[in-house]
């Protein structure tokens, strides 16, 4: 039997339902000599901004039980950098990329739309919602309601490709936040994002990390983001990509049956590179073993 794995987000195909997480694939180059990028099912880029960021004061990573702390700070090299040094490396393979977007005010999201919407080679934007809002304070985009819709429908009104919207990881909200970037007109929304947290050294007393707190990624989420992609897919119609602590092909297909169409790895990509296309490998062999001719078979496939 055929085994069909393939997915669709919106107007974007995808040959299978792995792909890799934000800022844990680099831009593409850093993995192209261990990962072969045109058996995964997209690359999504690390963030980019309107213009260059340097990010947080080192250390920015720290191991933590079944995890990873990280204050990466989204450095990046802008839209125009990512333009003229990665993208011409990225069309020559033969994969959807997904361009990860973020900015401090309104104007950015919409400005890095504009600029990375009209490129060749760009397949669809992530749009991170998970950032300080510096000109209107210090809240973030993705816990305020009317910030949150003014974001996702400015960047919706500058770009006709796939919009992804990356949830915040709100434990109470989640939904909520889901139903309002559908009706801002989101293709997709993916979560979870990594989760504040912090570690102290408790024989220095100082935080383990330059910029004291950070993000909580790896096996250490993955149960609280089953959950929540549980709880999103019953509200809203659109496709979820789901990420948090895949490190093996059951992981992934825990996400589609809970109603996820797609994931992503993250963390595992770290410290074993090679987990997405092990975790595609995964899903194809399960679908074999049930006798299902199509991955769209298993998504929302859980029995309470």
């Amino acid at each position: 039997m055929k085994l069909d794995t393939s997915i669709q987000l919106g107007s974007l195909r995808m040959r299978n339902p792995v792909t890799v997480a934000s800022g844990t694939f680099g831009y593409g180059p850093e993995y192209a000599d261990l990962v072969d990028l045109n058996k995964l099912g997209a690359i999504v880029v690390k963030g980019i901004s309107p213009e260059p960021v340097k990010g947080n004061p080192p250390p920015r990573t720290v191991e933590v039980a079944s995890g990873l702390i990280n204050a990466i700070g989204l450095q990046n090299p802008g839209a125009r950098g990512f333009i003229e040094t990665y993208l011409p490396f990225l069309r020559r393979y033969d994969v959807p990329v997904v361009v990860n977007i973020w900015g401090r005010t309104t104007e950015d999201y919409e400005h890095v739309a504009e600029v990375l919407g009209a490129e060749e080679g760009v397949a669809a934007l992530e749009v991170n919602v998970s950032c300080p809002n510096i000109k209107e304070g210090s809240c973030l985009f993705g816990t305020n309601p009317e910030m949150f819709k003014r974001v996702v429908s400015g960047v919706r009104a500058k770009t006709a490709k796939p919009m992804i919207v990356k949830l915040a990881p709100d434990l109470y909200r989640v939904r909520e936040f889901a139903v309002f970037a559908e009706e801002c007109g989101a293709d997709a929304v993916s979560l979870i994002n990594s989760i504040p947290a912090m570690a102290i050294d408790v024989e220095t007393r100082r935080a383990k990390l330059g910029n004291i707190t950070g993000g909580l990624s790896g096996p250490a989420i993955h149960p609280i983001a089953v959950k929540m992609v549980w709880e999103v897919a019953k509200a809203v119609k659109i496709p979820l990509i789901a990420m948090g602590g895949i490190t093996r092909a059951e992981d992934a297909i825990e996400f589609l049956l809970a109603g996820a169409t797609a994931v992503a790895v993250g963390t595992a990509n770290f410290t074993h590179p090679a987990t997405a296309l092990e975790v595609v490998a995964g899903i194809e062999a399960y679908l074999a073993r049930h006798g299902l001719a199509s991955v769209r078979e298993l998504v929302g496939g859980f029995r309470p």
